[in-house]
């Protein structure tokens, strides 16, 4: 464990401030939610807790089926890291962060239809990295309760393939399919 140096007092409602330095560090954001695990030696561990892992092998059930109806790259993704990949190598994407345009997305609660010639859709997905580019996709956040949990993300390499209304509706489709089972 890496310490920090800083040293915080708990309140008398019982309450522990993080600070700002760790909280823009761990990428975390009022609203989100931290599990706590106690170890043997009694030390506290947060951790960013993600609702759509829970998911799990499901989310990846629901992006091989979306891969298979519509065959486009399908990914799912929690608030930072894609946690489900069809359609293309794993090693390339699970578990990588999610870039500004889904994280943008997700924070405006709309689907987004990328389709410009030529616009590097690549790192709009993922942060800047060496790699493939992607000429067309979709975003389509996952929303539970009003609040976005994660996203439906659908790309492509092709140039001669358009996305379109089809892409669009499906990825909704399932991202409100997969808000629904995060609400039972």
């Amino acid at each position: 464990m890496k310490a920090t140096g800083i040293v915080r007092r708990i309140d008398n409602l019982g309450r522990l401030v993080i600070p700002k330095e760790v909280r823009k560090t761990l990428h975390i954001r009022q609203g989100d939610s931290l599990e706590i695990f106690v170890d043997r030696e009694g030390e506290v561990i947060l951790k960013k807790y993600s609702h759509i892992r829970e998911l799990g092998d499901f989310a990846q059930e629901y992006a091989d089926s979306l891969y298979e109806a519509i065959g486009h790259i399908t990914c799912i993704a929690d608030r930072e890291r894609i946690i489900a990949v069809s359609g293309g190598s794993k090693k390339d994407f699970l578990n990588k962060r999610i870039g500004t345009d889904v994280i943008k997305a997700m924070d405006e609660r709309k689907a987004v239809l990328v389709t410009q010639p030529g616009r590097d859709f690549y790192y709009s997905i993922f942060p800047a990295e060496e790699g493939s580019v992607f000429l067309a996709g979709v975003i389509a956040p996952i929303l539970v309760e009003g609040d976005p949990i994660g996203a439906v993300i659908m790309a492509t390499r092709d140039t001669n393939v358009p996305f379109g209304e089809l892409e669009l509706k499906s990825a909704v489709t399932a991202a409100s399919f997969l808000a629904k089972q995060m609400e039972q």
